[in-house]
């Protein structure tokens, strides 16, 4: 097996600084790479909690200018990562979320912030750290996708490039005047290379020049060739698309395993499930809901958006309350549907429960004492927390859109192999009759039970996942050899 070395460069890695999935990949795929042949390292910025968690990591180098201030590069590691960690004050030493202010919104010179680690990750590429020359540079969403245009831009020899998309969404738009002071050359403003809607983005300059581009299921990568899924790079893609591929995400089954978790009240394995009953209980009494089990318990793990359909969700409550089912959500977001969910609570008590803000403790509590975990997201590249609640017996219910497509064998299709229900259109009257559905199989408990086993038994590891990254890896390795 040929050894590959990889330098991923991430915005957030899980468990040093997560805000979502892509910590979970970012975090995970390293460690499972390490059975096939692969070394990876991890770029990642020198923000607060980094800093406390990588104390007396090795300096590599300084710089007394970098991008306005001094700035190091560091090398360490954490929970069996290895990182490299770009120490840059100026840039990263702010409390909270790496990416907004406390009132929530973007910092205003992120290009720069993210620029700057795309640069050094070029610079790693092209041997800055004589110890660890990469034969492949991953960048991972926007905040990394400056990383293949500036090898690109350098016009020398350099390592294979691979562009990972975790949310369309998400662009990374700045004004074109950031070109010069991020040490791009200004021919790079043009529509073929990094010009888009009068600004520059990001997302499209890793689109535009990485080797190879993936996505985070195979569902997605077919939705952002359209013009509507590819929110305004459906084109693009089309044209690259003999470079394009999905690869489903995984999850740590490490830290997401219902026999060893010390989150939830009660463990249990798939072949007893006689205790998720005793964290049904728990779960009901942490989120105000009456004690039953009879009463369906559908849990729910978000952002409340738009995206996630939340909207849609709030309007299935009539149904939820008819059918005597009961709702226990975790999530923050959008302030109308936070107002919105307080407000069914507080007219529903007993029967909707709801916890703003987000918990990872509770979160493992939802999913392994929630009888059904809902995620009607209007699109979802892969979608994590339907694997966690396969993992944990919970059944999903999940809109027919992208992962969440690719990840759940829906009752209708095949009642033997099922694992949950998806719903089509993504509509409130569609999820609502699904919830119907759902009742009814939930009051049959040889056919619940049947699904909850299947769910379990369903490989949701970076075991499978991980082969193909290492696979693409020495496809691109033998194609520049």
């Amino acid at each position: 097996m040929t050894p590959v070395r990889v330098l991923a460069v991430a915005s957030e890695v899980y468990p040093i600084v997560k805000t979502g999935g892509l910590a979970d990949v970012a975090g995970a795929l390293p460690i499972a790479l390490k059975a096939h042949g692969v070394e990876m390292r991890t770029l990642m910025p020198g923000y607060p909690e980094v800093m406390r968690k990588v104390a007396g990591a090795a300096e590599l180098r300084t710089w007394p200018d970098y991008f306005g201030g001094p700035g190091r590069l560091l090398a360490g590691s954490h929970e069996g990562l290895d990182l490299f960690v770009l120490d840059v004050p100026h840039l990263y030493a702010r409390p909270g979320n790496p990416y907004v202010t406390s009132e929530g919104v973007d910092w205003p010179d992120n290009g720069v912030r993210f620029a700057a680690l795309s640069r050094v990750a070029a610079d790693i590429g092209h041997g800055l750290v004589p110890t660890f020359v990469p034969d492949v540079v991953h960048a991972h969403d926007w905040q990394a996708g400056l990383a293949p245009a500036y090898l690109h831009y350098d016009n020398r020899p350099r390592p294979a490039t691979v562009m990972t998309i975790h949310n369309m969404a998400y662009q990374g738009k700045f004004a074109p005047e950031l070109i010069g002071a991020i040490g791009l050359p200004w021919h790079s403003f043009s529509v073929n290379e990094l010009e888009y809607f009068g600004g520059i983005s990001f997302l499209k300059a890793g689109l535009q020049f990485a080797d190879r581009i993936t996505t985070v299921s195979p569902t997605y990568a077919r939705e952002i060739q359209s013009d509507e899924g590819g929110m305004g790079f459906g084109g693009l893609l089309r044209a690259r698309s003999d470079v394009l591929s999905g690869i489903l995400n995984g999850i740590d089954t490490s830290v997401w395993n219902p026999q060893t978790d010390p989150h939830i009240a009660y463990r249990f394995g798939a072949e007893d499930l006689t205790f998720r009953a005793a964290n049904k209980a728990v779960l009901q009494q942490q989120f105000n809901l009456d004690s039953s089990d009879e009463a369906p318990l559908l849990g729910v793990i978000s952002r409340l958006s738009w995206q996630k359909g939340l909207d849609l969700l709030l309007e299935a409550i009539p149904t939820i309350i008819e059918q005597g089912m009961q709702l226990a959500l975790l999530g923050s977001g959008d302030r109308d549907l936070q107002e919105g969910y307080q407000a069914a609570a507080r007219a529903n008590p007993g029967r909707i429960g709801v916890v703003i803000g987000y918990d990872e403790i509770l979160a493992h509590l939802v999913q392994a004492g929630s009888d059904a975990l809902i995620v009607p997201s209007r699109f979802e590249p892969c979608g994590l927390t339907q694997l966690c609640a396969l993992r944990y017996g919970s059944v999903p219910i999940v809109s027919r859109v992208g992962g969440l497509e690719d990840t759940i064998v829906d009752i209708g299709e095949t009642g033997h192999d099922a694992t949950g229900f998806k719903f089509g259109p993504v509509t409130a009257d569609a999820l609502a009759w699904t919830l119907r559905k759902v009742n009814t199989a939930f009051h049959n408990k040889a056919a619940w039970r049947r699904l909850q086993r299947n769910g379990l038994a369903t490989d949701v590891s970076w075991r499978g996942r991980a082969g193909e990254y290492a696979a693409l890896y020495r496809g691109l390795m033998a194609a520049r050899a």
